[in-house]
């Protein structure tokens, strides 16, 4: 049920809708802070890979595209943020790496395919720098609803 909550939330309220998950849980006595014990040169790595391949579509910090909500005159949406603000925490690592290996999300954007120009740990790394932008509530919410579901 709260797997569902997530989903049916708009990208806008994302943050707003992550925060009323976790104080439900909190009131419910089903919560443990989850901690992030992300490895200060992976990430390092991560965004370094990150500004050299995908920056200038992403942003040089995963800012993204300014109207990425608005579809272009082809129908496909720009590049989203990578930080809490969008929609890439409502995706497992798997989905996000998979996005990342065949290009995608299949109809949605113009995120090309990379499984030949980047290497697994390549990948990896950018998804733990990626995963360190998402505010403590978000990588929660992500983390109990998505990863682990």
């Amino acid at each position: 049920m709260i797997a569902s909550i997530l989903f049916l939330s708009s990208c806008t309220e994302s943050v707003t809708t992550a925060t009323k998950l976790l104080q439900q849980l909190q009131e419910q006595g089903l919560m443990n802070e989850v901690k992030r014990d992300f490895d200060a040169k992976q990430v390092t790595r991560g965004h370094e890979i990150f500004i050299k391949n995908c920056a200038v579509c992403h942003g040089q910090n995963g800012e993204g595209t300014a109207d990425w909500r608005k579809p272009l005159a082809n129908g496909r949406y720009p590049p989203p943020p990578l930080d809490s603000t969008a929609h890439a925490w409502h995706h497992s690592t798997e989905e996000l790496k998979r996005f990342i290996l065949k290009g995608g999300p299949p109809g949605e954007g113009r995120m090309p395919e990379w499984q030949d120009k980047l290497s697994e740990q390549e990948i990896d790394d950018i998804l733990v720098w990626i995963k360190s932008l998402w505010s403590d509530e978000i990588y929660e919410a992500w983390y109990r609803q998505i990863e682990h579901r």
